[in-house]
């Protein structure tokens, strides 16, 4: 795969989609064949969530060979699902978004051949996506590790209380928690749950993590915007030993009382295209209704 500044152009693709919708298999069955005219396709995975599971326990499953391109059919889920199975050896990924919202799988489906081809032709964008990684010590004293494209949260059990944690930053106090959940979130995490928790929006390119409380009890907890190379540090002080500790909404591990977890962001990016044409602010407006798009005189008119 050749590769000059932002740009990439791809010699092999796999495709992802869950196939439980007709609508993801006709198109899926509509770039397998465009694609296989122009490269060689690794194959066609049919369960996102599966193979990922699959990947996390060996790496090299699922695929003779590490492919150029992912193409992934379906909404944000999917997308998340195809960024963890490749979360430790990252692939340049568009998606093709049969979703509802589309902040991360950007080319809705109407528009798949127009971006295919500009990936192709090598004149597609790559957004180098930052991501942020866990590190704790489980049940059993094992040292784990987790990284997420959108977010990390310590959250309570199902049928529990609400979540007593603290926040430090650097080693420093920050302050503590009474939450349904504490979030972090990266810039593509601010338009996910944590936006609907009432987070700030982050541009995808802004070096920071978002610390979000959902649902909490004191008023006066809001979201703190903190600088991306920091060392965050969750502790769990009282989780009615049913605490968890979600990463992307997709993995949950049990997290006990005096529990810490480490947050920073991960030094390998994750590189998503970007339909052509479609800068951050123009997705903000379509995904959350901002109106129509407008040209105001620059200033001192």
């Amino acid at each position: 795969m050749s590769d000059e500044g932002q740009h990439v152009t791809p010699e092999s693709a796999l495709i992802l989609a869950n196939f439980e919708k007709a609508a993801v298999r006709e198109l899926a069955s509509e770039v397998e064949a465009w694609l296989a005219e122009r490269l060689e396709v690794l194959g066609v995975v049919r369960d996102i969530r599966g193979f990922a599971a699959e990947r996390e326990l060996d790496p090299s499953a699922g695929v003779a060979s590490r492919p150029d391109l992912l193409v992934v059919l379906g909404g944000d889920g999917a997308l998340l699902g195809a960024v963890r199975a490749f979360s430790a050896d990252p692939v340049p990924t568009v998606g093709i978004n049969l979703g509802h919202v589309g902040f991360l799988a950007s080319t809705p489906a109407p528009r798949w051949l127009d971006t295919l081809e500009h990936v192709l032709a090598g004149t597609c964008e790559v957004e180098e996506r930052s991501r942020v990684e866990a590190r704790w010590r489980d049940r059993d004293g094992v040292d784990r590790s987790a990284i997420a494209l959108n977010d990390i949260g310590v959250q309570r059990g199902t049928l529990d209380g609400m979540v007593r944690a603290s926040l430090s930053i650097d080693g420093v106090f920050v302050t503590k928690y009474r939450a349904d959940g504490i979030l972090v979130a990266t810039p593509s995490g601010s338009t996910a749950y944590s936006l609907s928790a009432g987070g700030p929006i982050l541009v995808p390119g802004v070096g920071a993590l978002v610390v979000t409380p959902v649902s909490s009890q004191g008023l006066s907890n809001r979201p703190i915007v903190v600088p991306a190379d920091g060392v965050l540090g969750l502790s769990v002080e009282d989780g009615h030993g049913h605490a968890q500790l979600a990463v992307d909404g997709q993995r949950f591990f049990a997290l006990r009382d005096g529990d810490v977890v480490e947050l920073r962001r991960d030094p390998v990016p994750y590189p998503l295209f970007a339909m052509p044409g479609l800068d951050p602010y123009r997705r903000l407006r379509e995904r959350l209704g901002w109106g129509s798009e407008q040209n105001p005189a620059p200033p001192g008119s």
